[in-house]
């Protein structure tokens, strides 16, 4: 029987109990949810299937040591105490990559400095020479994770991130991470059962995502290669079975439509599509979502739409106002999924969500709403018999801290209205003060002081004539007493005095007892204040699944 051991899968922040549940269909053991990780055991085979198979995993990793440090030279110890012939030659590459989190160990780097430093000299003392470094392409990839003073070494069996699949042919603007967008699709539940609709599909990213959920197709099938294929102990035979088995793979009988009103997100999208082998399944046509219709089959939305990051929009909130109208009014009876950063932008689409799910994209948190779309008032809809949310959805709604407090969004709903049609002669700009957003401690008399700052009384006496073109104020500024004291001789010599550069001397200064007193006086406060599977060469036998993918691409 196979041997068994620790395996951790890691993922994005809120895709954990994703990622588990894809981890016991798989047939996991053991399996443990963390931040931003997914703990389980399993053998070689469930290691090589949860590469090619995990929709939601970002890294495999197998970690092979636990220890303690307290300091660098507690690492570099534990690090050398290891028999590292077990996993290197001279002959091999290696990398070391580091998660740190800990007030003793500040830089990453260093860690990662440490670990090599205690390989290599291990190395050179046992055999005179050492293994060489490759950042780009090394024959083993070592992850050292490190929380306060409790370290994990593992070897990285993915090598690049798992979110590169391998079938994006070209990038439109700020793509969705596939490894979130099969999560987001995940979420909602759907596996095939309906038609598919993302009508802001950009590169088709959710597209690719929902066919490969649908037919349940393993992600990793367009990869080149995976880390752990450089392994003293890879075994292939097992690696061709695994790769080539598509006896878990299911027929879907729905379609799958992405619309886009850019041309040129269309045609990208179109090529990645056909890359993936999946122009049978799926429809990408030009269109704008204002032209959007009711489809005839039942159908699901989830869509990514801007919100003003890395894609502007010249009516951000008025495009959000559009969305909202035409899932209100040609897309009853189905649900709609929005992922989106703005409260502003939620409140344009003028619905109420059935739930809310905070998500990250990139280093912006999130939200995804679903949207239960039905005719009529919602009054009408409930006196029926109609529910818009489950008791799972009422369950999650009511958990505790699910968003961060005080969440700062860029851009205000009444500054947008305020500068419609303005030209650059009009337009107001804004100012959020940071702390006014974030403090809910800012005191009483903090707030007085700003609004006396701001009030009509303070600018005007500011910007007045009379305070500009006063006399005593120019004559004051200007008089050649005051100018004549700075230049006179008197003030340069005693600059340049040796008795005054004596007392700049920094060692001297620094440590005189009053320097520190003066330092800590009140006085001294106030001062300072102010590529494609089928290039793989020889190396796959892919058989029928080969020829499936040649007579998809022929479409």
């Amino acid at each position: 029987m196979e041997q068994t051991f620790e395996i951790i899968a890691k993922t994005f922040m809120g895709l954990e109990p994703i990622l588990a549940k894809e981890l016991t269909q798989l047939g996991a053991n053991d399996v443990q949810i963390g931040r931003r990780m997914v703990s389980f055991t399993g053998d070689k085979e469930m290691l090589y299937r949860a590469n090619l198979q995990l929709h939601t995993a970002i890294k495999i990793l197998k970690p092979i040591c636990h220890f303690k440090a307290q300091s660098a030279d507690d690492v570099y110890e534990a690090i050398r105490k290891m028999d590292w012939t077990e996993y290197l030659d001279n002959e091999k590459t290696f990398a070391v990559d580091s998660v740190v989190f800990s007030d003793e160990f500040r830089h990453s780097k260093f860690v990662s400095y440490k670990v090599k430093d205690a390989i290599v000299d291990q190395f050179r003392e046992t055999t005179g020479k050492r293994p060489n470094i490759s950042v780009t392409s090394p024959d083993l990839r070592l992850n050292i994770h490190v929380a306060e003073d409790r370290c994990t070494l593992s070897l990285d069996s993915s090598g690049e991130s798992l979110h590169r699949r391998g079938y994006r042919q070209e990038s439109g603007e700020a793509p969705l991470n596939e490894v979130l967008a099969a999560g987001m699709i995940m979420m909602t539940g759907w596996h095939g059962e309906t038609d598919f609709i993302d009508p802001m599909c950009g590169s088709g990213t959710l597209l690719i995502e929902a066919a490969l959920i649908a037919q349940n197709m393993a992600p990793g099938l367009f990869r080149k290669e995976y880390a752990f294929e450089k392994w003293a102990d890879f075994d292939a035979d097992l690696f061709d079975r695994i790769y080539n088995d598509d006896s878990r793979e299911r027929e879907f009988k729905h379609h799958i439509y992405g619309y886009d009103i850019d041309m040129k997100a269309v045609n990208t999208a179109r090529r990645n599509v056909k890359a993936a082998g999946l122009s049978n399944c799926i429809t990408i046509e030009q269109q704008d979502f204002k032209d959007f219709t009711q489809p005839k089959e039942k159908s699901i939305i989830v869509t990514n739409p801007p919100y003003g990051e890395r894609i502007s929009t010249p009516d951000l909130l008025g495009t959000y106002r559009m969305i909202g109208e035409r899932l209100k009014h040609e897309f009853t009876g189905n649900d709609a999924w929005v992922l989106s950063y703005r409260e502003e932008c939620f409140e344009q689409i003028g619905l109420k969500p059935s739930i809310k799910i905070p998500l990250y994209n990139g280093s912006l948190e999130c939200e995804f709403r679903r949207y239960q779309m039905f005719d009529g008032k919602m009054k009408e809809f409930r006196s029926e018999g109609g529910d818009v949310k489950s008791e799972e959805e009422r369950r999650q709604m009511a958990e505790k801290h699910r968003f961060k407090k005080n969440r700062e969004f860029k851009q205000r709903l009444e500054e947008q209205e305020q500068n419609e049609g303005a030209d650059i002669r009009s337009f107001t700009f804004h100012h959020h003060d940071k702390i006014e957003a974030t403090s809910p401690r800012l005191s009483k008399s903090s707030r007085s002081f700003r609004d006396s700052r701001d009030s009509r009384e303070f600018r005007d006496s500011r910007d007045s004539r009379e305070f500009r073109d006063s006399r005593e104020f120019r004559d004051s500024r200007d008089s050649r007493e005051f100018r004549g004291s700075r230049n006179s001789k008197e003030f340069r010599d005693s600059r340049d005095s040796k008795e005054f550069r004596g007392s700049k001397d920094p060692r001297k200064f620094r440590d005189s007892r009053e320097f520190r007193d003066f330092g800590k006086s009140k006085g001294m406060k106030r001062d300072m204040k102010g590529k494609n599977r089928f290039e793989r060469g020889g190396k796959r036998d892919f058989g029928k699944k080969q020829n499936r993918f040649e007579s998809n691409d022929e479409d």
